[in-house]
């Protein structure tokens, strides 16, 4: 099992394992972001430098179909280095996205928050959950909430990590495994009733200021709504060390 298997250079087939809650077609944005980083992480690598922001602007529902995944150097600097990606599928272009390295080197830290809570045991509640078992990317997933729920309005604070690989025969690195959680924010502290509005996101910016580690992430996340049909969903994000940064999303809010 996994969720993309791969088929050419740069090319994938998604599978289910990456089916998002509104349409069993379209696919979550989680793999999709985590397949970027894939692609970004093999695209002009150099000892040195490390992924620090990543931005993906999603122009339509990405299908559960073969997916082409091409990549570019929009700035090569000595200490700072700008890359691009696009997804296209059909020779129709769904998703586009920039990231950041930058160099790294010994500099006096602050003091950063410890994870909010310990990764919880498993809860037989939200294992049948609607974000456990009700489509693809959910049954992928490890959830393991602190505060909060799958089905409770407001924010929430949650343990997840990945429990296939997300391309077929390769091993997850710290930050595809970031990438693939970060985008659930939105979902799991979801302002309004899921039977009654969409809130979509159209983008996420993910920025770390340090390499994470680990197969766990903890994202503590909350979601406000504005008055003219649009919102927001601020995340901070951990590993089992520490805060490593944030995620962020911009939704599109409309009754069903």
């Amino acid at each position: 099992m996994s969720m993309y298997s791969r088929t050419g250079r740069g090319r994938y087939l998604a599978s289910e394992h990456t089916q998002g809650p509104w349409d069993p077609r379209t696919q979550h944005m989680g793999p999709v972001t985590a397949l970027i980083a894939h692609e970004l992480e093999q695209t002009a690598p150099r000892p040195g430098l490390e992924p620090s922001r990543l931005v993906v602007d999603v122009f339509a529902p990405v299908p559960v179909a073969e997916l082409e995944v091409t990549t570019g150097v929009v700035r090569d600097g000595k200490r700072v280095q700008c890359l691009s990606a696009s997804v296209s599928s059909g020779g129709r272009e769904y998703v586009r996205a920039s990231a950041w390295r930058i160099r790294a080197a010994e500099t006096s830290s602050t003091p950063v928050q410890a994870p909010p809570a310990p990764v919880p045991p498993p809860s037989a509640e939200h294992a049948g959950s609607w974000l456990g078992s009700g489509f693809g990317y959910g049954r992928a997933m490890d959830w393991r909430f602190v505060a909060g729920g799958p089905m409770a309005p407001g924010p929430a604070t949650v343990w997840g990590r990945l429990t296939m690989p997300l391309v077929e025969g390769e091993e997850p690195t710290p930050v595809e495994r970031v990438a693939v959680f970060a985008d659930s924010g939105n979902g799991v502290s979801m302002a309004l009733d899921f039977g009654t509005h969409l809130f979509v996101n159209v983008d996420l910016t993910i920025s770390l200021f340090r390499a994470p580690a680990g197969e766990w992430v903890c994202m503590d996340a909350a979601t406000v709504i504005g008055p003219s049909g649009r919102g927001l969903t601020r995340s901070t994000l951990y590993d089992a060390g520490g805060e490593i940064g944030t995620a962020t999303q911009t939704l599109f809010v409309a009754p069903r």
